[in-house]
């Protein structure tokens, strides 16, 4: 029997919406391959590294995958959590290997850019840039205000500032300063060594001074060539071609002791004599 024009025309209508939803699925699916994971993002990656813990990573703006160069780029407010470490920044890139033929991704660095900040536990690290190791478990920040913080001191640094997580130190490179007080202690290199106290919090234990040694205090300033502070004492050992100087007056040695607590200072022992300069008063 000859079918009407409104017969024809229903049955094209009726077979329209599945050819369209076809379409659509597969315009869909390709959109979704090209478009970073949405706002708000999260991802937990398992990762092949030596204690095979995962990581976590968050942005505001999204992160996106980058299969081919195989990396993650995490945007906005972007933080990388595994283990006890926290790397947060604007914008985070994680690069990996692995990842195919059923192998696990293992991300083997993190680039940070832009107001970084290391957090560990007790411990932070800031700068402007950062690169984290993960293997090593080491991150090497650099910038323009690079800073360490712990409760119980605060070390700046110009060049760079490296925190090493598994051997709990933190290494501040290029006029490093940790202020205590009033009191002042600037070396080429510092090197802070972290332990957690008997209250559970890390603290700074000792920090080793190397090269261009300065202490400086209320009355005088000590010059050496390295040195030791024991933070809990605020004692500090100087040692190398050591110079006291106390207005006027100069004492040379080859190590002295300085009591950051009284700002006072005294030569000690050594295989060299004690020589001083001494102005007599008005």
């Amino acid at each position: 029997m000859k079918r009407t024009a409104p017969e024809a025309k229903s049955r094209t209508a009726s077979r329209a919406p599945v050819v369209s939803t076809s379409l659509a699925a597969a315009l869909l699916c390709g959109l979704l391959a090209l478009m970073p994971i949405a706002a708000s993002a999260q991802g937990l990656i398992n990762t092949d590294n030596q204690d095979g813990s995962p990581i976590e990573i968050l942005a505001d703006d999204g992160i996106e995958w980058l299969r081919d160069q195989r990396r993650y780029i995490a945007r906005g407010n972007a933080t990388a959590t595994r283990g006890g470490v926290t790397v947060r920044a604007d914008t985070l890139t994680a690069h990996y290997r692995g990842g195919e033929g059923g192998e696990k991704q293992a991300i083997y660095r993190l680039d940070a850019d832009g107001s970084v900040v290391v957090t560990s536990e007790d411990t932070r690290a800031v700068g402007d840039k950062a690169v984290y190791h993960i293997d090593d478990k080491v991150a090497v920040l650099v910038g323009d205000d690079l800073k360490m913080i712990n409760e119980r001191a605060v070390i700046t640094a110009k060049d760079s500032l490296e925190y090493w997580d598994a051997k709990q130190l933190a290494v501040a490179r290029g006029d490093a300063t940790v202020i205590e007080n009033d009191n002042r202690l600037v070396a080429d290199v510092l090197t802070a060594h972290i332990k957690k106290a008997a209250t559970g919090k890390q603290e700074v234990e000792r920090i080793d001074a190397l090269g261009g040694v300065h202490i400086s205090t209320k009355t005088e300033i000590v010059r050496g060539e390295e040195g030791v502070y024991e933070v809990p004492k605020q004692i500090a050992t100087v040692c190398g071609n050591v110079k006291i100087t106390r207005g006027e007056n100069q004492l040379n040695g080859d190590c002295a002791v300085v009591d950051l607590k009284t700002g006072r200072s005294r030569l000690t022992g050594g295989s060299g004599k004690v020589k001083g300069l001494i102005l007599p008063t008005q």
